[in-house]
C-alpha cells in the first residue's frame, strides 16, 4: 500500500489512498478534486523516498467530502488580583478529504 506524507495548512499528515482526514479549510467546492503538491514522503513496501524538502514529481490526489467547523473550544483570560476576566470561544473551520491517489514518478 502506498503511503505519503503531505504539507497543507501549516501541517503534516501520514496519509494512505482511501484514507479520510480533516484539513484546515480549503477553497474548493464538495465533490470536486484537488491535488496537494508539497509531498514530503512517499512509501511503498519496497522503496521509500523522502524529499529535501519536496518529492519532485510526487502528488497526492483528493477528493472534498464536505466542509464544517469543530466543536467549540472555549478559554478564560484573567488578571490576577484585578478582577478581570474574559471568556472566549472559537469554532475552527474545516475541510474533510478522501485520498484516491497517491502519485510517484
Amino acid at each position: 500500500m502506498k503511503t505519503a506524507v503531505i504539507k497543507t495548512g501549516g501541517k503534516q499528515y501520514l496519509v494512505q489512498e482511501k484514507d479520510k482526514l480533516k484539513v484546515e479549510k480549503l477553497s474548493v467546492d464538495e465533490g470536486k478534486k484537488t491535488t496537494f503538491k508539497e509531498v514530503l514522503l512517499t512509501a511503498t513496501s519496497k522503496t521509500a523516498k523522502i524529499g529535501t524538502p519536496l518529492v519532485k514529481g510526487a502528488t497526492v490526489e483528493a477528493k472534498v467530502l464536505k466542509h464544517g467547523r469543530h466543536q467549540k473550544i472555549t478559554g478564560v483570560k484573567m488578571k490576577a488580583k484585578k478582577r478581570s476576566r474574559k471568556l472566549f470561544g472559537h469554532k475552527q473551520h474545516y475541510t474533510e478529504v478522501e485520498v484516491i491517489k497517491i502519485k510517484t514518478r
